[in-house]
């Protein structure tokens, strides 16, 4: 059972070891895996462009939006995992931050 997000992000670096996403001459660098992280989210457009649903499967696969977000989070859990980064802390540190901001952080568009 996972108890918070720390754990949840050594369980899908450890899932990722498994898979070879980590071995010992192919580990990605951070850019690569920063590289990785935009490619789902690009995922994620080409869904919302095409008119899919949320979530849907083929051939028992998850595909859509929310997944192609879900495989972001992921690879984003990944390297938490591997460089051993407290998320669980600074998501509640920085949240409480973003609280504290102006409306829109003083006028900003996007």
């Amino acid at each position: 059972m996972i108890n918070n997000i720390n754990d949840f992000a050594k369980a899908v670096h450890e899932n990722a070891v498994n898979h070879g996403w980590w071995d010992e001459d192919k580990k990605p660098s951070f850019p690569e895996v920063i590289a990785m992280c935009h490619c789902e989210l690009s995922e994620a457009i080409n869904e919302y462009r095409n008119g899919n649903p949320m979530v849907y499967y083929n051939d028992g696969k998850p595909e859509g939006v929310a997944v192609e977000l879900a495989d972001c989070i992921l690879r984003i859990l990944d390297y938490c995992g591997y460089a051993d980064i407290d998320i669980d802390s600074v998501l509640t540190e920085k949240h409480a931050y973003n609280q504290t901001r102006e409306y829109r952080h003083g006028g900003k568009k996007i």
